[in-house]
């Protein structure tokens, strides 16, 4: 159980080879951070059966009173709890941080004994521990899916 950046060893067919007008741009994007690697910009946990999964973009970070932190982390520290089904974090302006962090998530099902709140309670904690404090999220909306809308049978 390793997670990680998801860096290609060898060329494929159709990948990029350059970026148009710009080639050192294109070679500092993707081939200088991991030499003799191409660097796809995404994370990606590798479970100790061999199976990867993609955890988000590397790039994409929030800057939380001066800490830079990846929204895939948060994501990956909650999709672990076992009445999460999917979660997204976003960052969205904030007068004294910088930024602040929302947590949306969709839980799995909410009748395995967790009410909404104590669920959302239960996440920030959780994010505060595996992280660290300033991480945990500002806001934390749960959302409902209608699949009796969506899919049939």
């Amino acid at each position: 159980d390793v997670s990680g950046a998801l860096c290609i060893s060898q060329a494929w067919p159709g990948m990029a080879r350059t970026i148009y007008n710009d080639h050192k741009r294109f070679l500092k994007t993707y081939l200088t951070s991991y030499p003799g690697f191409f660097f796809t910009g995404d994370g990606v946990y590798r479970t100790s059966e061999g199976y990867y999964q993609l955890t988000g973009r590397l790039d994409d970070t929030i800057s939380i009173s001066g800490h830079r932190l990846g929204t895939a982390e948060v994501e990956n520290v909650v999709n672990h709890h076992v009445a999460v089904a999917e979660s997204a974090v976003i960052g969205y302006p904030h007068e004294i941080k910088g930024e602040g962090k929302m947590l949306s998530f969709l839980p799995q099902n909410i009748s395995q004994g967790y009410g909404t709140a104590t669920l959302a309670a239960e996440l920030q904690e959780l994010i505060s521990k595996k992280i660290a404090k300033y991480a945990a999220p500002d806001y934390v909306q749960v959302t409902q899916a209608n699949w009796s809308n969506t899919h049939s049978g």
